[in-house]
């Protein structure tokens, strides 16, 4: 999602899937039309909850330039320090950067209000991106309606 809430890309994964390790081909499959020249491929930040906070997601990120707004979980700070000079530096995290977060959250809590979307009741997986992709167009077509 865009800063904004609107959704820019949407992968179906298995339920039991966790949403981390799908960030990675999420960001593959990024493309973001501009008036004039190719389409951006890399974000300015990547905005997420310590579930995302792991050795492979901050190496992907920092290598394409992507700043990584994502806290570090306690135990991960835990094993930073055991390690002493071998650990690393810590973390860093734009606490201001990081309140913009519960834009996305909220559009995740609005997304849920479709029935079928929050429960999956569709048998099949084509179906049920229909759906998500439907949202995202409503999302869109409702956001480009406000705009003057």
């Amino acid at each position: 999602m865009d800063g904004t809430g609107l959704p820019l890309v949407s992968l179906i994964t298995p339920g039991q899937a966790g949403d981390s390790p799908m960030l990675l081909p999420l960001l593959g499959q990024l493309r973001v039309t501009r008036p004039a020249g190719r389409p951006r491929t890399r974000p300015e930040a990547v905005l997420g909850d310590k579930a995302y906070s792991s050795r492979a997601i901050r190496t992907h990120l920092r290598a394409r330039g992507i700043k990584a707004v994502i806290p570090e979980p306690a135990d991960q700070q835990g094993h930073r320090r055991r390690r002493g000079a071998r650990g690393g530096r810590p973390v860093s995290l734009d606490a201001d950067a990081y309140k913009g977060r519960n834009v996305i959250e909220r559009q995740y809590a609005h997304l849920k209000q479709w029935r079928g979307l929050a429960t999956r009741y569709d048998k099949y997986a084509i179906i049920y991106r229909a759906a998500v992709v439907l949202n995202a167009v409503l999302a869109w077509s409702k956001r480009l309606s406000d705009m003057p």
